[in-house]
């Protein structure tokens, strides 16, 4: 049986990189967001064995708890550490743990994605070895599913290597073949940089998504907006500061 694993940073560096848009309580508040819009779509999907949600934080914890999910504290002596040694272990303990055949990680912070999502990646892990959904805005990885669940290492943490490229390569270098990559605008679409706030704000909208707690959070905290630099040029935009 499958189980979706969800790791979820401590509250101390979650979304640092979003440090210039938002202050250490509202990145908390908007981790919670995140959180409560996540288990909402999850109230959707019954396809995996178990629903795992590993942190630190004890709000995030109970909020697991309340609605059905699993939730593993995270050893603080643990934190902080490389985010692929994070994966391995929240891996590991659900193998030796909960007696996972085939794993799935998804992350926080995909305000897009759907149930018809979940369903659909877990239904490809069942006939590969690998599902990969390709984060939207760089060479990183959004959803990853394997199966086994320890068939490969995960290469978030690379040195030099944008995660999707290294975990290919090494896939390849252990003949691993039956991969499948997952193309998915909405599986893919993550929050990391300013940039990603910027259009996730218009995107929940063009989705209709204006009911949930990431839209309510940031109609009330996004404090820039942007615009186009160039007439022909819809890559390059610059972000203003709101009047």
């Amino acid at each position: 049986m499958s189980s979706l694993l969800i790791p979820i940073a401590p509250f101390s560096t979650t979304k640092s990189r979003l440090g210039d848009c938002f202050s250490a309580d509202q990145l908390k508040d908007f981790t919670i967001a995140m959180f409560k819009d996540l288990i909402n779509t999850l109230s959707d999907v019954n396809c995996f064995k178990q629903i795992l949600v590993y942190c630190n934080a004890s709000e995030i914890l109970e909020l697991a708890e309340e609605n059905g999910l699993i939730g593993i504290k995270e050893d603080s002596a643990d934190i902080p550490k490389p985010f692929d040694d994070v994966i391995s272990k929240f891996n590991k303990i659900a193998i030796e743990k909960f007696k996972a055949k085939q794993t799935t990680i998804a992350f926080l912070d995909l305000i897009l994605i759907t149930a018809k999502n979940f369903y659909e990646i877990n239904t490809l892990i069942q006939k590969n070895q690998l599902v990969i959904c390709p984060a939207i805005h760089s060479a990183g990885i959004s959803i990853l599913s394997r199966n086994p669940p320890d068939i490969i290492s995960s290469y978030f943490s690379d040195p030099n290597t944008p995660s999707l490229v290294a975990l290919l390569n090494n896939a390849s270098k252990n003949d691993i073949s039956k991969i499948f990559i997952y193309d998915s605008f909405r599986a893919g679409f993550d929050m990391d940089l300013k940039q990603d706030v910027v259009l996730g704000y218009e995107y929940l909208k063009i989705f209709n998504l204006r009911d949930t707690e990431v839209f309510k959070f940031l109609k009330k905290n996004l404090t820039f907006s942007f615009k186009k630099k160039n007439v022909n040029n819809n890559r390059n935009f610059e972000i203003l500061e709101k009047k």
